[in-house]
């Protein structure tokens, strides 16, 4: 069973800085690209980062691209998100998710997903 639990999300002011963790307790995602997604009020899901299984690939999206950096501790099973020089306009709902195919993932239709955590930017 897949399991992947956020943690990390809150209140922010512009400017400052953020970091996310997920934690895929079943071990599920080991062997599988995962990603980190968002979702601001009335819009779709939004690519954010990824990276592969080894971690010896990421992958941004354009909108965070320069400020933030996605890591992995295959040991621990988890994944986590830096980011940094925060705009009001990265508020949302961020998650994690993971698949075998990383196309699947950089196109926001990976397989498994977690609950979500909330960020608040504040401007």
């Amino acid at each position: 069973q897949v399991q992947l639990v956020e943690t990390g999300g809150g209140l922010v002011q512009a400017g400052g800085s953020l970091s996310l963790s997920c934690a895929d307790s079943g071990r599920t995602c080991s062997s599988y690209t995962m990603g980190w997604f968002r979702q601001a009020p009335e819009k779709e899901r939004e690519f954010v980062a990824a990276i592969t299984w080894d971690g010896g690939r990421t992958l941004y999206g354009d909108a965070v691209k320069d400020r933030s950096t996605i890591s992995r501790d295959i040991a621990k099973s988890t994944v986590s998100l830096q980011m940094n020089s925060l705009k009001p306009e990265d508020t949302g709902v961020y998650y994690c998710a993971c698949d075998s195919l990383i196309l699947r993932v950089v196109n926001a239709r990976p397989a498994y997903w977690g609950q979500g955590t909330q960020v608040t930017v504040s401007s």
